[in-house]
């Protein structure tokens, strides 16, 4: 697709400006009355004969795209047992074993995905992370496919894969299995039939993307946003009888199909998810976090390819398709709104790159081709970059070499150091005596703490952690009679030694340090220095105390 002519093929009707007014009446006509018949059917006429000049056929599928997202598989499933489980991994196994409609976190796909993987695999690294690894192949694949249905032929496909594959934001998500890597795949998947139906006129494919939809809002809720933020952007760009019809209205009724079980679980729980949301906004959100926001933009896509998705919004800009355009809509209001909302958490938005990336693949296409040593070059760039960011977002170097990179990407250093944490815990709880431990509970600070005890720690001894934090708090205090409290505590990351003594003397009249917490890396992540205290004399009952220990965040 050249796109030195404007943004339509040479001769098409939509190259001046009263010839694409007309071809985009009849391509929102075409969506009102059904599909567009095939080419030599003899059922084309009137508007739907304009509105399949607008676009013409999809290029073949490049099957390179498919190879692509199987490197991605392959590197992440070799690397998935390095290191070890991140907190995020640990804290869905607990909530497996706590199967449940929906969590104060996030909805119930990513718990579902842990609980299927101890059925098969028990607790394993590679037995967990296989899903989100199979996410991020089919994230590769969705982005060689969402630029071949912007006009993209076999070179401008496999660069928007590559450009996928090569996303950090991708492949450290994709390392954990959290909720991010199947978020990717969801705003994809969505992107791909908005693009379809932008391209071809086919309302029909609402209903798949009600299903997209509908799976995206059982992992995360951030679907939804991106879902509104696209019927927005259909409306702003003149879309409204594209969205208007009996398939969008089906699809959407899929979509908040998925959606009710959470807003049960929700409703009978006092609307969690609300209440965390309130606290994680306090905490990274406000004008002070907006220029981190900006800047950990740069970092979502490998940094030599930053100008395409610039390339790509621009292209989808100036389309005159509305709901291509509505793409660029849904990524502007949603960067605003997670500027101000989420500011510190900067990859809320990381996959909107996915189509951003293919746009812009396409977008380039024809310069790339004016010159073979363009496309080299760029690739040799990326490749890069891309080597730089691997060092960052995938355990690939020792544990204890990873200190610098603590800053930048938290989460490599908070999945080692598990084993020796639950063997410190464990020291602890057997110090007791065993008159002292029948009447005692293990109490953590985060979630991830507990899950690391509940999981790393079974079949050592040691009963069930207890958290107040998210949806552990909702399990209950384990034994409501408790007169001994091991309370753990996490180190000066989080909170300093001399505020949780502080905090945990609110409930009780003895409190001791038993153990501090270390790893054999020296590494300073959330767990070093904090301690393992001994909590005795409790000034109310266990079970009074426990409404007062819930916390999210």
């Amino acid at each position: 697709m050249d796109t030195a002519a404007g943004d339509y093929p040479p001769g098409d009707p939509g190259a001046s400006g009263a010839g694409r007014d007309r071809a985009l009446a009849g391509l929102s006509e075409a969506c009102q009355a059904g599909p567009i018949p095939a080419a030599g059917s003899g059922q084309r006429s009137g508007p739907a004969l304009r509105a399949a000049a607008v676009m013409p056929a999809a290029s073949p599928l490049d099957r390179r795209v498919i190879w692509v997202g199987g490197i991605v598989f392959a590197v992440l499933m070799a690397l998935s047992a390095r290191y070890g489980f991140d907190r995020d991994e640990l804290y869905f196994l607990d909530g497996a074993r706590h199967l449940q409609a929906g969590y104060v976190d996030q909805p119930v796909l990513g718990p579902l995905l842990a609980w299927v993987s101890l059925k098969l695999f028990g607790v394993s690294l590679p037995g967990l992370r296989v899903w989100p690894a199979l996410a991020a192949w089919a994230t590769v694949v969705a982005g060689g496919l969402i630029a071949r249905e912007f006009g993209g032929g076999k070179q401008a496909q496999l660069l928007a894969a590559i450009g996928t594959a090569t996303m950090p934001v991708l492949l450290g998500a994709a390392h954990v299995a959290n909720t991010t890597a199947y978020e990717l795949l969801a705003w994809a998947g969505l992107a791909l039939v908005v693009a379809r139906i932008g391209r071809a006129g086919d309302c029909r494919w609402w209903l798949a993307g009600g299903l997209v939809a509908g799976l995206g809002v059982a992992d995360d809720h951030s679907m939804s946003f991106f879902a509104i933020a696209l019927v927005i952007g259909a409306l702003l760009s003149g879309g409204r009888r594209m969205i208007w019809n009996r398939w969008f209205l089906a699809g959407a009724a899929i979509a908040v199909a998925f959606e009710v079980p959470d807003l049960w679980w929700q409703a009978q729980h006092g609307w969690a998810t609300i209440a965390m949301t309130h606290a994680l906004n306090r905490e990274n959100g406000g004008l002070a976090n907006i220029g981190t926001w900006v800047a950990g933009q740069l970092g979502m896509v490998t940094l030599a390819l930053a100008w395409v998705w610039v390339a790509g919004l621009r292209f989808l800009w100036r389309s005159g398709r509305p709901l291509w355009r509505a793409m660029a809509w849904a990524y502007g209001l949603l960067f605003v709104l997670f500027a101000v909302t989420t500011g510190a958490q900067t990859y809320y938005l990381g996959a909107a790159y996915v189509y951003l990336l293919a746009a812009g693949a396409v977008a380039i296409d024809a310069w790339l081709q004016a010159r073979p040593g363009r496309l080299r070059n760029l690739l040799l760039a990326s490749a890069l970059t891309t080597a730089v960011a691997v060092l960052i977002v995938l355990p690939v170097l020792p544990a204890a070499d990873i200190g610098w990179t603590y800053k930048i990407n938290p989460t490599l250093g908070e999945t080692v150091g598990w084993p020796q944490f639950v063997r410190t815990v464990d020291g602890v709880w057997k110090s007791l005596p065993p008159r002292q431990r029948a009447s005692a509970v293990i109490f953590t600070g985060d979630y991830g703490e507990a899950g690391a005890i509940n999981e790393l720690g079974r079949g050592t001894g040691l009963p069930t952690a207890v958290s107040g934090q998210n949806s552990e708090w909702w399990w209950g205090p384990g034994n409501p009679r408790a007169t001994t409290v091991v309370a753990v505590m996490p180190g000066p990351v989080d909170i300093t030694s001399d505020a949780a003594s502080a905090y945990l003397m609110q409930f009780f009249t003895s409190v001791r340090v038993a153990a501090t917490l270390s790893n054999p890396y020296g590494l300073h992540n959330q767990e070093w220095g904090g301690h393992v205290y001994i909590c005795t004399g409790p000034r109310q009952p266990w079970a009074q105390i426990w409404p007062q220990l819930r916390h999210y965040g």
